[in-house]
Order: structure tokens, then C-alpha cells, then sequence
């Protein structure tokens, strides 16, 4: 009759693999990326070409300080083009502003209502730059942002407005297991059962066998037996192993590292309320290897007008002053080892700043987002298709690739998993 009490112990272990198991299928997956701001409308018998890409311009160059319905440090931009009354005078303004004040008296206007900050020269921009931006202005803007009741979406304040972030599968997963463990159990009691009566009515059975069977569980029989010794050393063993597993795999590693910096500056309040484009900071991301960390000057852009009281902001004026750097912590640190180059994936790979850095407009402290080991890397370059279409870089390849297989042309393909790309 010990057999019966050797199959629940069986079936015991069973049930803490599966639980272990579900566990690991359980976890959050990654959430959602963020749907893209839609597009402005085109301009009023313009060019919708030209206004996208004045709105790019615009982004890059104007949203720091200008928006389209507020006073950011500058006026609001909606109807500009109608108060200037002349598209002339207004790119005249943008590209020369503080000659057209001695020149303009709506010019020198604004300068008196928003002094004593100016907008700098942008004679740097091309023409064609200033004009798409005028047609951008003429477009009204972005749409205001409707929330979509979206299942898990996420919502500024970080909450989430409902549903399953992962599309319901492991929640499908989970609930079928469930089913199939009841139907398991059942069947079981139902078995337990019949083997009851068969032994209830069979001849010539002990009282000794009956008292295991329907009395008292005898403990000390059921923990010296050798399944249950094997079950619990099993259990002792794999916790073991993944706890010294996760200590040695994490060596190295520094996701989640966000350490205090000499001036507590928010991303959440610069790249996420005032959507400051990263470019602007981060001046060297399409140009070379490093991002580049902001230089004071570019921060005195706009904190040369605005809370120039702060304590924090003394820091900026006595580190110009004393011509020395701020010193910020380093939060992303690759191995000597390793090579990565900024322009390669951002500028010629298209890949955005969050795939990496993960949603940077929505931490208060910068971290560390991804693991960045070189798994990861690869993991990546095996992933992600290509963007060949408009570069005639990527022509005779694609034309190579295409010859030899129906699937997109990923990183992978063309020596993205050789040891030299990253090690020289």
C-alpha cells in the first residue's frame, strides 16, 4: 500500500518543477514601445514634404525652447507667420534675430517682452532649412495627443490603463496549465479512490497496512523514505546552483546602475515634459563614436534665462567661471575591449536611442536599461533586419542576399557575428 504514498511524493515533485517553470514563464515581458507622435498635416496648398522636413528641422533646433501653443523660454510659434505678416521678415528674424531688434519694431518688441533672454543666430541653417520650417509653422503644429485606450498601454505617471502588457499569451499559458494540473489531481483522487475500496474488500490484509493506508500518517516513515530524500536533495541542489549561477553571471554586469550625479538633472523633465530631441545634448551621436556628454554651454542655452537662482545653476555659472568641466559619473561603461561606434547604429543603422538606453523621458535618475554584454549585442545584430532601402551602400549586398534567401536581410548576414567587428 506504500505505493500509493510513493506516486503523491512523485507527483509532489512534479508539481514543484512545474511551479518552477512557472515561475520563469510568469515574468514581465518587456513593455511595449511607445507609439510615435503622429505626424503634423501639411501646410495649407504647401509642400507635405517640405513640412516634414521642417518639422525634423524644427525638432532638432526650435523645440528646446520654443513650443506651438505655450511660452517655453521663447513665444509660442502658432500664427507666427500671420503676426509677421511677411515670411521674409520672419526667416530674416530667425536667422539674424538680434540684428533684425534694431531694425524691426515687432522685433524689438518681443525682445522687451522676453528679455532679457534672445534667441541666438541660426545663420548656420540652410535656406531651404528655414523655409521648411516656416512651412511647419504654417501646418498649426502637432495634433494634441489622444489617449488610445490601449490594453497595457502605459501612461505618463507610469501606471497602466489595463490588459495583459505581453498580448494575454502566458496568461493563456498559465490558465491552460492550471486546467491540465486539476484534471491531473482529479483523475488522481478518482485513482485513490477505487484503490481504497479494492482494498477495504480485499482478504487478508494487515492491520498494520490498513493504519498506513486510512490512519494517521506515520511522518518519520514518510521523511526517511529514500523518494522523499532524493525530492528535497534535488530541491537543495538546483536553488543552490541558480543562486551561484546569478552571482557569477552577474559579474560585470551593471543594469539597473544609476548613480547620483554632481547636479541632479531630470530626463523625465527635459527629454519627456519639454521633449528635448537627444540630439541636441548629445551633440556627437551621429557624428563619431561617443554620444559626447553636454558641455555647459549647451546648458546655459536656456539656463542663461531661466531659473538662473538655483543653486544647482550656480554650480553651471562657477564651473564656466572657473573653467572647469562639471564632473559627471560615467553610467555606461563598454570594456577596453570592445569597440562600439555611435554613428554606425544610429545614423547608418537607423536604430533608436531607447532600443539601448530604454525609456530615457520617463527616469527621474538615468541608469543603465540594458545588460550590454556581448550576448546581448549578438542576440541584436542576429534580430535586426538591415536598413538598406535608400543607401546604396547596402545595394550590391542586398542584391547578393536576395539571391540566396527569401528572409530579410539581417546584420548577421553581412559579418555582424564576426569577432573582428567588435575586437581588433
Amino acid at each position: 500500500m506504500k505505493t500509493i504514498y510513493s506516486s503523491i511524493l512523485r507527483f509532489s515533485a512534479y508539481l514543484i518543477l512545474l511551479t518552477l517553470s512557472l515561475n520563469v514563464l510568469a515574468q514581465d515581458p518587456a513593455a511595449p514601445a511607445a507609439p510615435a507622435p503622429a505626424a503634423a498635416s501639411a501646410a495649407p496648398g504647401g509642400d507635405e514634404a517640405l513640412a516634414k522636413q521642417g518639422e525634423a528641422v524644427f525638432n532638432a533646433n526650435c523645440k528646446q525652447c520654443h513650443g506651438f501653443n505655450e511660452v517655453v523660454v521663447g513665444p509660442a510659434l502658432k500664427d507666427a507667420h500671420k503676426r509677421w505678416n511677411d515670411d521674409k521678415k520672419l526667416k530674416n528674424f530667425i536667422k539674424y534675430p538680434q540684428k533684425t531688434i534694431n531694425t524691426d519694431a515687432y522685433a524689438k518688441a518681443l525682445y522687451e517682452k522676453y528679455k532679457p533672454s534672445i534667441m541666438p543666430n541660426h545663420d548656420a541653417l540652410p535656406d531651404a532649412d528655414i523655409d521648411a520650417v516656416i512651412a511647419y509653422i504654417k501646418t498649426g503644429g502637432p495634433a494634441p495627443a489622444v489617449a488610445a485606450a490601449v490594453p497595457g498601454a502605459t501612461s505618463p505617471d507610469g501606471k497602466s490603463s489595463g490588459g495583459s502588457t505581453d498580448g494575454g499569451t502566458v496568461t493563456f499559458l498559465l490558465a491552460a496549465l492550471l486546467i491540465v494540473l486539476l484534471l491531473i489531481i482529479g483523475v488522481l483522487a478518482m485513482l485513490v479512490s477505487v484503490l481504497t475500496r479494492m482494498v477495504q474488500n480485499k482478504p487478508n490484509v494487515s492491520d498494520d497496512e490498513k493504519e498506513f493506508l486510512f490512519g494517521k500518517i506515520q511522518w518519520n516513515v514518510l521523511f526517511s523514505s529514500p523518494i522523499f530524500k532524493g525530492v528535497a536533495t534535488l530541491i537543495l541542489v538546483v536553488i543552490l546552483f541558480k543562486a551561484g549561477f546569478d552571482q557569477v553571471y552577474a559579474i560585470g554586469i551593471q543594469q539597473g546602475y544609476a548613480p547620483t550625479q554632481p547636479i541632479p538633472f531630470s530626463h523625465k523633465l527635459h527629454a519627456g515634459m519639454y521633449e528635448i530631441d537627444c540630439n541636441y545634448c548629445h551633440t556627437g551621436v551621429n557624428r563619431g563614436k561617443s554620444a559626447t556628454i553636454p558641455s555647459v554651454n549647451i546648458c546655459l542655452n536656456c539656463h542663461n534665462a531661466i531659473k538662473t537662482q538655483s543653486p544647482y545653476m550656480q554650480k553651471l555659472y562657477a564651473a564656466v567661471e572657473n573653467n572647469e568641466p562639471i564632473k559627471w559619473v560615467r553610467v555606461h561603461n563598454l570594456p577596453d575591449l570592445a569597440y562600439f561606434n555611435h554613428a554606425q547604429h544610429v545614423k547608418v543603422g537607423g536604430i533608436e536611442c531607447t532600443k539601448c538606453h530604454g525609456n530615457v523621458q520617463e527616469m527621474e535618475v538615468i541608469e543603465q536599461h540594458s545588460t550590454l554584454t556581448m550576448g546581448w549585442c549578438i542576440n541584436c545584430h542576429r534580430e535586426t533586419v538591415v536598413k538598406a532601402e535608400g543607401n546604396a551602400y547596402y545595394d550590391k549586398l542586398l542584391a547578393m542576399h536576395n539571391k540566396q534567401s527569401k528572409e530579410p536581410m539581417k546584420v548577421a548576414n553581412i559579418g555582424g557575428l564576426e569577432c573582428s567587428k567588435c575586437h581588433y
